[in-house]
């Protein structure tokens, strides 16, 4: 079953069905190719759902997964672990094609070594700002290195003796050798090639030279066959790089690179380097807080696969940059939420209401449905008590106009329950209210009240007798403003102090309290929450994180 929502063309895709038509390619090959620094964000879902969407949308097409693991200094096993979860959980699958870049080392040394040969690179021993400054700017051309006429003897010679770790980290590159008078500054003889001295997560120190992105990007491409390679604008200046690789090196294929516009959020940063700053500055709770942007984050949130998969759907593929509104993202959740979440009712600041007019032992059952909008899927049974929970904001002693929820002398229904009419309340020594005195109108469940009694809102409720507290953890946004990169200060300093609130003892029905992590509902009248994956544990700690309101409060907040 495809995981994609209906056909949506757009200029890669069209590009493929040209590609096809004219016999170039029998079937595109994609890739996804992230590196292990870290865990993939909102970003690369979209490319997630490009690379893996066309795998599916066209005849004997497939996606690699394939990690670009080129620098040990930044890279590690659990994130190799959480790429792979994280592309599992939104519905796609490389099935065999799991490809490592770490395993295509001694590939990328043959194509190196060719370079050499062909006169084409060069063993470089300057230091770096030496490097830095011959490089020159957009208005002034580079100047050649003194290392850059060596003879390709020497240059074999000192290129080994970096791979065999004889050359102390920092003091020698592997440059090509193309044009340092060139427009485009990628093209001024770049670097292939640097000494780490680094543990790798895959081959261990069996290497102590590694390739730069630049030089490993089309070699991969081209060694797992990849017919279409989509990358994000920001590349678009570096494929006269990526098509020079491919012309001089022994390849056995030609790949070709196409760049697409990258997903930009409102109220959210999606630069992994910032991500990681805000985790290792413990900002957050870690990469998967509900907080980030990250896939896993998302998830412990409470969105859902389709939702994100809608959402990448919705915006498109383009060449133009663009602030998309993370409200947008916040819609498709919702949207998708509402079709398939069941309702459960909790109270998050718990008001006692005494009906005085029921016995005391009343246990009553209430008949709710499950979901609205789909009441296929049945009722379930709720006990109703002499003494129940509502929400404090449901009952004001002084309700202005159009608030149609309890007050003195009032009429509402407890939702699927009586109608009740407040007749009292209580206060403590400061004057807050602490019990409302209702009375309930018999036979009213299921029925509209007497004549002459006005009853225009329902109000949902929990049982004092049978309620669990639970711990609510309401997420907000995390940023103050709408791009935080821009901020003058930097973007630590837009952080929205708001964007957690814990609340500890609301009040949720009995059947919330054993349900699993990731269980999904709507929270009647209040909005949508999931059990959190990492600490709800069913039956003894109930933890519940609201994954997005009923409606947009920050668009009304805005106004």
């Amino acid at each position: 079953m495809s995981t994609q929502p209906a056909e949506r063309r757009d200029f890669i895709r069209d590009m493929i069905t040209s590609d096809l038509a004219s016999g170039k390619h029998q079937a595109p090959i994609t890739r996804f190719p992230p590196e292990p620094n870290g865990y993939l964000h909102i970003g690369h879902a979209k490319s997630i759902c490009l690379n893996f969407g066309i795998a599916q949308e066209f005849a004997g097409a497939r996606c690699h997964l394939r990690f670009d693991d080129t620098n040990p200094s930044k890279e590690d096993q659990e994130y190799v672990n959480s790429i792979q979860e994280d592309i599992h959980w939104l519905g796609f699958d490389w099935k065999d094609k799991l490809f490592f870049a770490s395993n295509m080392f001694d590939f990328f040394y043959e194509c190196a070594v060719a370079l050499i040969q062909k006169g084409l690179a060069y063993v470089d021993e300057q230091t770096v700002e030496e490097i830095r400054l011959q490089r020159g700017n957009v208005n002034t051309p580079g100047q050649a290195s003194p290392y850059r006429d060596r003879s390709i003897e020497e240059n074999m010679a000192r290129f080994e003796a970096m791979k065999n770790g004889e050359i102390p980290e920092g003091q020698a590159i592997l440059r090509a050798k193309i044009d340092m008078s060139s427009s485009n500054m990628n093209m001024r003889d770049p670097v292939l090639y640097r000494i780490m001295f680094a543990e790798h997560h895959n081959t261990g120190n069996k290497w102590c030279i590694y390739p730069m992105y630049d030089f490993a990007h089309p070699l991969e491409d081209a060694y797992e066959h990849i017919t279409h390679s989509l990358c994000t604008l920001e590349f678009e200046n570096h494929r006269p790089l990526y098509d020079w690789v491919i012309e001089n090196c022994p390849v056995p294929s030609r790949p070709r690179q196409t760049e697409f516009a990258r997903l930009n959020l409102t109220y959210t940063v999606m630069s992994k380097r910032k991500l990681l700053q805000l985790v290792q500055e413990e900002r957050v709770s870690g990469w998967d807080d509900p907080r980030m942007p990250t896939v896993s984050g998302m998830r412990r949130r409470g969105y859902t696969p389709a939702a994100i998969r809608n959402f990448c759907h919705t915006i498109g593929i383009t060449k133009m940059n663009a602030l998309t509104d993370v409200a947008l993202l916040e819609y498709s959740v919702r949207e998708d939420l509402n079709a398939h979440a069941p309702r459960r009712m909790a109270v998050l600041n718990p008001l006692k209401v005494v009906i005085t007019t029921l016995p005391d032992d009343t246990e009553e059952p209430i008949e709710v449905l499950n979901n609205p909008e789909k009441p296929e899927e049945g009722n379930r049974t709720v006990l109703l008590t002499k003494e129940v929970w509502i929400e404090r904001d449901d009952f004001m002693l002084d309700p202005p106009k159009k608030y149609y929820r309890l007050a003195p002398g009032r009429t509402v229904r407890l939702r699927g329950g009586y109608c009740i009419t407040c007749t009292d309340y209580k206060t403590d020594a400061e004057g807050n209210i602490t019990e409302v005195i209702c009375e309930h109108i018999p036979g009213t469940i299921g029925a509209n009240p007497p004549e002459g009694i006005q009853c225009r809102a329902a109000i949902h409720w929990v049982s004092t007798k049978h309620a669990v507290d639970a711990e609510i953890r309401i997420y907000d946004r995390l940023f103050t403003t709408e791009n935080p990169d821009a901020a003058e200060d930097g973007f630590l300093s837009v952080l929205n102090p708001d964007s957690l609130s814990i609340i500890s003892q609301a009040k949720i029905e009995p059947a919330l309290a054993t349900v699993e992590p990731e269980f999904h509902c709507q929270f009647e009248r209040l909005g949508y929450f999931v059990a959190d994956r990492r600490d709800h544990v069913a039956g003894t700690r109930p933890v519940f994180n609201r994954t997005v309101a009923l409606k947009d409060s920050w668009a009304k907040k805005q106004k």
